[in-house]
C-alpha cells in the first residue's frame, strides 16, 4: 500500500488580520547565463537549498535546441500546482474528494501588441471526473480568488529590482 503524504497545514479558515503582506515561505532561485551568457538560452537555475538545479534552454520554437526546460514550462508547472492546491483546499471544505482533480496549464509566449515586447498567456484546464459544472463553478471561482498565481495573473505582483553591489 502506498503511504499518502500528509496535507499541508495551510488553511483559509483562519483569518489574517494585518495591514501588510506576511510571508509564510520564501525561496530564492539564481539563474546564471551559461555558455551564451543568456539565462534563457544556456542558463542554469539553482535554488538556494540546492533542491532545484536545472539547465535552461530555449525551446526549438524560439530557435533553441530544446534540450532543457524553459521558463514557460517552469511557470506552467508552478501555476498548475498552485491552482491545484487551492482547488483541493476548497473542495475539501465543501466536503468533496479532490483526489481525481488534475490541472493543466498551457503557457504561450508571444509578442505584446501594446509595446512590441513579450507577453504570456495562460490557459488552465481543470479535469474533475464525477463533478458537474454547477457544483464545480463556485469552487473554481473560489480557487481562482485564493491561488497566488491567479492573483498575480489578474492583479500583477509587487516586484522590486535591485542591482547588488
Amino acid at each position: 500500500m502506498t503511504e499518502r503524504n500528509p496535507l499541508p497545514d495551510l488553511s483559509v479558515e483562519h483569518d489574517f488580520d494585518g495591514e501588510a503582506f506576511a510571508p509564510i515561505y520564501t525561496t530564492t532561485v539564481t539563474v546564471s547565463g551559461g555558455a551564451s551568457s543568456h539565462g534563457r538560452a544556456s542558463g542554469r537555475a539553482r535554488s538556494a537549498d540546492g533542491v532545484l538545479d536545472i539547465e535552461l534552454r530555449m525551446p526549438a520554437e524560439l530557435g533553441g535546441d530544446g534540450s532543457g526546460t524553459n521558463p514557460e514550462q517552469l511557470f506552467a508547472a508552478g501555476f498548475s500546482a498552485c491552482f491545484h492546491g487551492a482547488l483541493s483546499l476548497v473542495a475539501r471544505q465543501a466536503g468533496l474528494d479532490p483526489t481525481a482533480i488534475s490541472v493543466e496549464a498551457t503557457v504561450a509566449f508571444g509578442r505584446d501588441p501594446d509595446d512590441g515586447g513579450y507577453l504570456l498567456h495562460v490557459d488552465l484546464v481543470v479535469r474533475w471526473p464525477g463533478v458537474d459544472l454547477e457544483t464545480a463553478t463556485p469552487l473554481l471561482e473560489r480557487a481562482d480568488s485564493l491561488c497566488p498565481y491567479a492573483k498575480m495573473a489578474w492583479r500583477g505582483t509587487p516586484t522590486t529590482i535591485t542591482l547588488a553591489s
